[in-house]
């Protein structure tokens, strides 16, 4: 196959439907909209959610709970993951972003007593864990909280 032989695949592209345009084209007059009525107006329809007046789905619904919407979701490393970097490391939430250890920092990093840590680091986050400070110290490093 060549550059010039490249064509798309069969029934992947369908011409576009040009309404209003003649009688033969079996999308004149009324365009595909049929005889008056809210719908065959411009601008008409009904917004999304609209039942006809019936209560919509969306009010018939108990209400439940509550969204905080000053939520912090932190982005969570256990011990385990910390165990990768090499002996006097500072940690910090940059270095975790760069080798990929978190995705995206979210509002803050989280460290969790998940795992074994033999190295000593300098470990510095936004939240940790009673037992992840515990087993951080255990192993001779240091936390921060940032």
């Amino acid at each position: 196959m060549k550059l010039h032989e490249l064509k798309p695949a069969e029934g992947s592209r369908s011409t576009r439907n040009r309404v209003g345009r003649g009688i033969g084209s079996g999308n004149g007059k009324t365009s595909g909209r049929g005889h008056k009525g809210q719908k065959a107006r411009s601008g008409g329809g009904v917004r999304p959610g609209f039942e006809g007046g019936q209560n919509p789905l969306a009010r018939r619904l108990p209400k439940r709970g509550f969204t905080n919407p000053t939520r912090k979701e932190y982005a969570i490393v256990n011990l385990d993951k910390l165990a990768r970097f090499e002996e006097g490391t500072e940690v910090t939430p940059e270095l975790l972003l760069e080798t990929g250890v978190v995705s995206k920092e979210n509002s803050g990093i989280k460290v969790l007593g998940n795992g074994k840590l033999g190295v000593k680091l300098t470990v510095k986050a936004h939240k940790f864990s009673a037992s992840a400070k515990e087993a951080i110290e255990a192993a001779g490093g240091k936390t921060e909280v940032i």
